[in-house]
This record gives C-alpha cells, structure tokens and sequence, in this order.
C-alpha cells in the first residue's frame, strides 16, 4: 500500500499523478490544489481511467488528506513570466512553498518529498530550512531530465539504446548547468571514442559537443515555444524517483540535495549523483571529475547562493 500526494495540479501535478497510476506505483493519490474545481476536475478524469490500470484510489483533498503518505511532490508555483526576473520568481515561489509547507509537514511529517517547482534547487534549499523535514528525505527533481535530455540525444547520435549511455548534468537545474564529458561513456566506451570502436560501420556521424550540450540546454524552451509547456518528460523522470523510492532498491541518480564540502561545496542545493532507495537519499556518490568540471560546479553553486542571498526565506 503506497500513498502518494500531488500538491499543484497544473499541468505537471495532474500529468505526474496520471503517469503514477499508469505505472501502478500507488494504491491511494491524493490531488491538493488551491484551485479545488480544477483538482476534483484531474482527479476525476484520471480516476475515471482507473479500471484499464492497477487498481487505485484518485482523488481530490486538502491538506489533512495526505495523512500517513509514503511520498509527497510538491509541484506548485507560478511560471516565470515574460520580463520576469529569475530572483522574482524565486521570491514568489518561495512565498508559496512557505505557506505549502506549513501545512503540509503538520500532516505528513513521515513522508519522502520530492521538489519539483521552480527554481527547484532554491525551493529544495529553502525547503531544508523551514520545514523540519530529515535532509534524507528531501529531494529536489534537479537535473534528472537535464540528463534524461543528454542522454537521449547522445542516443540519437550513435542509434544506440539510451540505458547504454552514461552521461550526466551536473551543477543547477538552470543556465549554469554543465556536463561533465570527461566520464561520459557507452558502454565504458568514452563518447568520442565510440565512432572508431564500432566495428563495420562507416554511418556514424562525427560527434559534436557542442551541438548536443546546446540540445539539452534550449530543448525545455523549444518544447514550450511550441506547446506552451514542459511536462511529460518532467512528469517521468518524477514518476521514475517514485519508483526507486517505493522499490527499495537503491539507484543512482543526479537529484538536488545539500551539499556538505563535497568538491569545496557547502549550504546549498544543487545535482550531483546520488544514491536513492527505500530510505530516501542514502549518500553522494563521488564522481573523478576533473580540475575544470570542479570548477564549473563551484561557479553554478555561486550562482544559485548568489540569489539564495537576495531572497528572503
């Protein structure tokens, strides 16, 4: 019996609590919005789903309904608007997740919680301060879909399965992210060396960094110029940290936690790989980066303390 709750059910919530019941991951989903009509109206439409998935119980509630919830994703916030500011909108959704987060650790303090809103990495930071919550059992989703975005465009080069290529986005879920190449490999294969180590083909393209780097930094805003928003690859790579939390087996994964002095890094939250299982995020896993690839991610976590010093938490 696992009991998930969504709070936010805009397009992210709702397709988040669709894919959890497509997936069968729980028995009860809850759907919190301020907007009652429209969470009673989600929760509605997918309960109505029900019978062609495992069997679940979907439904609208307030807050005092996530009692006893294994998992708690917190999707709710504004979307930066056009002119917006990166720091106002981190103000404003601050402000939400403070009024959020009052109410919702009162009525399920035992649950693992998964930050999704945006700024993801300045609300899991902020959430750390405010709410009580273990730091092992807050996860910010981070660069999960930076690196899902890498990793399936890497796939695309070589016509390869995705599960064979190990690459990661390090570092903010934002403009100062990176990849570090240095350990990107198929197959223990380094990147650019698996042209010449495939045998008999001579239909391979030339890999192009830079091309597949700028892939997986426009393509959240390519998606949105086009449909308006981002959120079935959101609503998956989130579905995906359910999983691995609710099957106990640990994996590893880049999700936003705080750092401790890992690579001369403290009191701020941003991706590194992480190991995540039953018990919420169980350690870091240290990666051989190299002098430039520390460098890049101290510079993305002076960003991110730059705006944490100009909000008011």
């Amino acid at each position: 019996m696992n009991k998930i709750t969504v709070i936010g059910t805009g397009s992210v919530g709702s397709t988040i609590a669709y894919t959890l019941t497509v997936m069968g991951l729980a028995s009860e989903i809850v759907m919190i919005d301020i907007n009652q009509e429209k969470s009673l109206g989600e929760a509605l439409d997918i309960r109505q789903g029900v019978p062609f998935c495992n069997p679940a119980s979907v439904y609208a509630g307030s807050y005092a309904d996530a009692k006893d919830s294994n998992i708690v994703i917190i999707t709710s916030g504004v979307a930066r608007k056009p002119g917006q500011s990166r720091l106002d909108l981190a103000q404003t959704n601050v402000n939400i997740l403070k009024i959020v987060a009052k109410e919702i650790v009162k009525h399920a303090p035992d649950a693992t919680y998964i930050i999704v809103s945006n700024p993801v990495d300045i609300l899991t930071y902020v959430f750390h301060k405010i709410s009580g919550i273990p730091e092992s059992r807050i996860i910010g989703s981070g660069t999960i879909l930076d690196t899902a975005r890498l990793r399936s465009r890497i796939s695309e080069y070589y016509g390869v399965n995705q599960k064979n290529v190990h690459a990661y986005v390090l570092g903010e879920h934002g403009d100062s992210a990176f990849v570090p190449w240095s350990i990107a490999n198929i197959s223990n294969v380094p990147i650019e060396q698996y042209k010449d180590a495939v045998v008999n083909t001579q239909l391979l393209p030339e890999f192009d960094r830079e091309e597949v780097e700028n892939y997986m930094r426009k393509s959240g805003g390519r998606v949105i110029q086009r449909k308006g928003a981002t959120f079935y690859a959101v609503s998956m790579s989130v579905c995906h940290i359910c999983k691995c939390l609710i099957s106990g087996i640990d994996t590893t994964m880049t999700v936003s936690t705080m750092m401790h002095g890992e690579y001369g890094i403290d009191d701020v939250c941003l991706s590194v790989l992480n190991i995540v299982g039953e018990k919420g995020v169980s350690t870091k896993v240290l990666l051989p980066l190299n002098d430039d690839e520390i460098k890049a991610l101290q510079h993305s976590a002076n960003c991110l303390k730059e705006i944490i010093n100009n909000i008011e938490i």
